[in-house]
């Protein structure tokens, strides 16, 4: 059972739950709230204090601004502030694609308070040989937002991504018919959070000379992602074998029990 928890923060208000006990593991994603953890984080209670939240402007994180961008830093700072709420000196850091950049800038700004760091496929688009034209598909993925609306920028997102959209079971963005706070995630997502997370350009000498381990996640199946390229990027500079994991970009929500098992081992190692 998870308790929930509001932390006020300069400029937001954020919504955190935590659940388990033992040592102190973050799991965060951006844009991907609380909730979407659950499960692998029930995975994890058994032997962790697993701390989820909504990232600041999604779901039940409000801000003050709304026209406020979601930088790595920003989101960074959110979760020392969620340790210090915690009256914890430091954790282990599990992070997902845009929560995976999170978690590095966190290793960055605040490296003591990071025991262990899974990236797992974090979107640098800038460590490719590529990322001009990366970045202008990204640019056009907002365009195509503003232009066409949610439905049109999710499936450009998904293709550029590298997702296969006639394979079954691919994804395609919220199932079903979007609620009112899908379609404002989304709008957040896109507006403010897509161009500063995917230009994130990491400091891997900090990294490297940090008290903090870093150590990359990759999706067995996600050898047709642009962030399983990424991915490859990142451990290359780090110079560390990455962990592969069951499933694609998103294999902790289909294989909750077994990624959570490839997790314990690698924050053990």
């Amino acid at each position: 059972m998870a308790t929930t928890h509001t932390l006020r923060v300069p400029g937001a208000s954020l919504h955190y739950e935590v659940r388990g006990t033992g040592p102190l593991l973050f799991v965060i994603g951006a844009p991907m709230d609380a909730s979407a953890f659950a499960p692998f984080a029930d995975a994890l209670a058994g032997d962790h204090t697993v701390a989820t939240l909504d990232p600041r402007g999604i779901s039940n994180s409000t801000l003050d601004d709304p026209e406020e961008d979601s930088t790595p830093e920003l989101r960074a700072d959110d979760v020392a502030a969620i340790m210090d709420d915690l009256g914890a000196e430091s954790a282990d850091v599990f992070g997902s694609s845009g929560g995976a950049v999170t978690g590095l800038a966190l290793a960055e700004r605040h490296p003591h308070r990071v025991r262990t760091l899974v990236a797992h496929e974090p979107p640098l688009l800038e460590l490719l040989p590529d990322a001009a034209e990366r970045r202008a598909a990204t640019e056009d993925i907002i365009a195509t937002y503003r232009r066409d609306g949610v439905g049109a920028a999710w499936v450009k997102f998904m293709v550029t991504a590298g997702f296969d959209l006639e394979a079954e079971g691919a994804p395609a963005g919220p199932p079903g018919e979007p609620s009112e706070q899908d379609l404002a995630n989304s709008a957040r997502f896109f507006l403010h959070e897509l161009r500063p997370t995917s230009r994130y350009v990491p400091d891997v000498a900090a990294l490297t000379a940090g008290p903090a381990r870093v150590l990359v996640g990759i999706g067995l199946d996600s050898g047709n992602l642009i962030t399983y390229r990424t991915s490859v990027a990142l451990a290359e500079r780090l110079g560390t074998p990455p962990v592969e994991f069951p499933g694609d970009h998103g294999g902790f929500l289909a294989h909750p029990a077994e990624c959570a098992d490839v997790l314990r081992k690698a924050l053990a190692g």
